[in-house]
């Protein structure tokens, strides 16, 4: 069987079922199709009877896109990427770390100081991995760390208290 006439019984069997649909749901014909196939590849698309021999240029698949009419000038274009509107703000919120002296922002924490916070935190873990005996064996209470020298207050009676051997941070508060 040639391709047409594959597409033409396929486009006869769809329409016997539209019709079949719209008369078992009991609509009237003049209402609309119960069945839309969405597809103008697969139907045949009516040629013009001089181009039968015409193959299909490729610009007739191309999206066609808006194109500016003329140039822009350097100066309007200079005047647009320049707007005040386009400009990175002036930060007004740096300030020197207490710790190193380096300019951070002020609710930031220094990106020089940020590597020590991550080394005491990680021997922070260890301990505590080392009090639990076992991985995902964490008691389901709040943890508290103590440095030498601090006592454990009245609201810490209920939590998990890790002490540390040293000298309290100045970046850790409590």
């Amino acid at each position: 069987m040639p391709l047409s006439g594959f597409i033409r019984f396929f486009r006869h069997s769809l329409q016997r079922l539209e019709s079949s649909l719209v008369h078992a749901a009991g609509f009237d014909r003049s209402l609309g199709p119960a069945l839309a196939v969405h597809g103008p590849s697969l139907l045949p698309q009516p040629q013009h009877i001089g181009d039968h021999n015409s193959m299909p240029s490729f610009l007739d698949s191309i999206f066609w896109m808006a194109a500016p009419k003329k140039r822009r000038t350097i100066e309007v274009n200079r005047c647009r990427r320049r707007n005040p509107n386009k400009l990175i703000e002036v930060k007004t919120n740096i300030e020197p770390c207490p710790e190193c002296g380096n300019l951070k922002q002020k609710h930031a924490l220094c990106g020089f100081c940020y590597e020590k916070v991550q080394k005491e935190t990680a021997l922070i873990r260890k301990q505590i991995q080392k009090m639990e005996g076992r991985p995902l064996n964490a008691p389901s209470v709040e943890t508290v760390v103590l440095y030498e020298n601090e006592a454990p207050g009245d609201a810490d009676k209920n939590k998990r208290i890790v002490e540390r051997s040293r000298k309290r941070p100045s970046w850790f508060n409590l």
